[in-house]
């Protein structure tokens, strides 16, 4: 039996202010559930024999359009079920709604996502999302409760010569524009953005120039760092050349696999560790250099059971 869905203005539980509930009904094999619509009316605006406004009820046109609205949703789930050949119940025609997300705003679903980050202990990804929302917000002059529909591919080029404008470059024009497109990848996801509202279809992002120039240093800039007399210095000083030079002269070995590397990393004279963002193992040799700033810090109270550093 196919579902059966009905906006009726619920008399039996009138609100403080004597107002009545809109509900959705739901029915299906003699069972009933009530949905509300979270508006009110009084009696007197309601035609109870056609299910609707009346035509002096205030609002009528946005409130006809919240059922309309509603009432479709639930509809396009049955046919959709049917077509399945899925069974269902009123409980499950509910639950489907309810547990859905509600953000109907570009800046609800930023606040969503950025607090879930935040509870999920992703502090770095939160921050980005964060940078990306509110970059928006200046870019609209604090107007980012809009739906996303009505971010288009001309909108998108209106920001873009924003950020120009406000001396942004293309590497942080890319992580704002892949950041908003995320954001538009989990609307879609969540249903609350039609696919063929979806502007990145037309505007691509992979457009921006994000190669970064290379930068290096010369091998006397090297000689010096080296060289630098550094015994009358701050210990952080002295401990951030060893680092530097032992990255040097260690194939470039980075600041947080340098942090993680133990004694028992030294065998037969190399280097032997595996590398924390790749997983991949990593073997060179174990220069004079290096080998001297080991020592040092040996002599400082290391044990072979802890870092080097």
């Amino acid at each position: 039996m196919k579902a059966n869905i009905e906006v009726i203005c619920y008399k039996y539980k009138p609100l403080k202010d004597g107002t009545l509930p809109l509900m959705l009904r739901v029915t299906k094999d003699r069972k009933r559930k009530y949905v509300s619509l979270g508006l009110s009316l009084h009696e007197k605006f309601w035609d109870f024999e056609k299910g609707k406004p009346k035509r002096n009820c205030p609002n009528k046109e946005q409130i006809e359009r919240l059922i309309a609205a509603k009432t479709a949703e639930y509809n396009d789930l049955i046919v959709e079920m049917t077509a399945q050949q899925r069974e269902y119940t009123v409980e499950t025609l509910v639950s489907h709604f309810h547990n859905q997300v509600r953000c109907a705003t570009v800046v609800e679903l930023y606040d969503k996502l950025i607090d879930d980050m935040k509870r999920g202990g992703k502090l770095g990804n939160a921050g980005v999302y964060k940078y990306s929302r509110t970059s928006l917000l200046k870019f609209t002059g604090q107007r980012l409760q809009i739906p996303f529909s009505d971010i288009d591919a001309v909108w998108l080029r209106r920001y873009e010569n924003w950020l120009r404008t406000s001396g942004c470059g293309d590497t942080t024009i890319s992580q704002l524009f892949r950041t908003l497109r995320s954001v538009f990848n989990k609307a879609v996801e969540l249903q609350l953005l039609k696919r063929d509202y979806y502007p990145f279809d037309a505007y691509k992002v992979s457009k921006f120039d994000t190669r970064t120039k290379k930068r290096a240093i010369t091998k006397e800039d090297v000689r010096k760092v080296i060289a630098l007399d550094l015994s009358q210095g701050y210990p952080s000083e002295q401990l951030a050349r060893d680092i530097f030079v032992f990255s040097y002269f260690g194939a470039g070995i980075n600041f947080a696999d340098i942090a993680l590397l133990k004694y028992g990393n030294v065998r037969d004279g190399r280097v032997q560790y595996v590398r924390k963002k790749t997983g991949k193992p990593i073997n060179f040799l174990l220069t004079e250099e290096m080998r001297n700033i080991i020592v040092k810090y040996q002599r400082q109270g290391q044990t072979w059971t802890r870092g080097l550093f």
